[in-house]
């Protein structure tokens, strides 16, 4: 394109925030110029902090009025489908939040767009693919660092602080699989090179009963089974103390990567009256910084150099219909076939 690539953001909640941040002052080549919320504290902040004077509570309002070249979409999970749609059939640039859709007809809806609009680049927030650790571990993966490899273990834990607050969320969200495992299903579909067959999940409400009331939980463990026979076993945790504590390791024929084992904020051990201690990270954020900017810039870089963004609405779609297979699971007791 040549030019800087002007975007609209939709969403400024505790994510969208620091897009916007990274947007407006890190991303190489992204012009941040307007944004739309229902939430008037939220435009107010995106006045006074960028100085953005096109602000909107209406999503189609932004597009019909401001000269566009992309959305970037961090709004409700229940609203993403229907936003992500409307811009690429104006012929916008799509970035958006995880989960795609929150059924598989909004997701095969999407997919349909994006085959319509093939100009167009379209990327879904599977974040952790952006890490440098994670990056790396692809990389290895792809060298037979490991052999061939048959078995990922992966979870995401955030701080029990959070819990209830989630609660309400439950519904429109799509639960603690699709909230929480659908990086840990992208990445084990990512480095297994497979799909998912047949899951087989449980958990419980142990520590804050009022997630049984939605029909969800605050614990989870999950077996995935892939179509070539490997395996992947999630699991996900609302009610961390000691931080965000996500790691991963895939086990091949020749070897074991682990990523993230300790959820260090740094490598400073801390010696006092309680003992030998590190601090951890604290939030999704906190340990994915580095990745959400690199994510950032690579859909930029995408649309300037018309290159193909590295995951597709397929992907988006795999992960939710597994995501959903698991909730299923959960709710049934049973193995569920995909």
């Amino acid at each position: 394109m040549g030019k800087e690539v002007r975007i609209g953001i939709v969403g400024l909640g505790r994510l969208g925030r620091h897009h916007a941040e990274n947007l407006a002052w890190h991303v190489k080549g992204s012009a941040l110029v307007s944004a739309c919320s229902i939430v008037e504290q939220e435009l107010a902040w995106a006045q006074d902090t960028f100085g953005i004077k096109a602000l909107y509570r209406s999503y189609s309002e932004m597009l019909d009025n401001e000269k566009l070249d992309a959305v970037w979409i961090a709004s409700s999970s229940s609203l993403h489908q229907a936003q992500i749609v409307e811009a690429l059939d104006r012929g916008l640039h799509v970035f958006t939040e995880k989960p795609m859709g929150i059924d598989l007809r909004e997701c095969r809806l999407i997919e349909e767009a994006t085959a319509r609009h093939p100009g167009t680049k379209f990327m879904v927030g599977f974040v952790r693919r952006f890490d440098p650790s994670y990056a790396y571990t692809k990389e290895m993966i792809g060298q037979g660092a490991i052999g061939t490899p048959f078995l990922v273990r992966s979870q995401t834990v955030d701080m029990d602080e959070y819990a209830a607050f989630q609660v309400k969320f439950v519904p429109s969200s799509g639960g603690i699989f699709l909230d929480m495992n659908i990086h840990d299903i992208d990445l084990a579909r990512w480095f297994l090179c497979d799909e998912v067959a047949s899951v087989y999940a449980t958990g419980g409400s142990y520590v804050h009963p009022e997630f049984e009331t939605v029909d969800d939980a605050d614990n989870t463990a999950a077996l995935l089974k892939f179509r070539k026979g490997g395996m992947a076993i999630l699991s996900a945790s609302r009610t961390a103390f000691h931080g965000h504590d996500t790691h991963t390791e895939v086990t091949g024929s020749k070897g074991i990567l682990k990523i993230g084992l300790s959820p260090s904020r740094n490598r400073v051990e801390i010696l006092d009256s309680t003992g030998i201690r590190t601090e951890c990270v604290r939030d999704f954020y906190e340990r994915f910084s580095e990745a959400f900017l690199a994510e950032a810039q690579d859909f930029i870089d995408c649309i300037i150099t018309d290159k193909a963004p590295r995951m597709s609405a397929h992907d988006g779609t795999k992960a939710t219909e597994v995501g959903f297979a698991l909730t299923k699971s959960f709710r049934t007791g049973s193995i569920v076939s995909l």
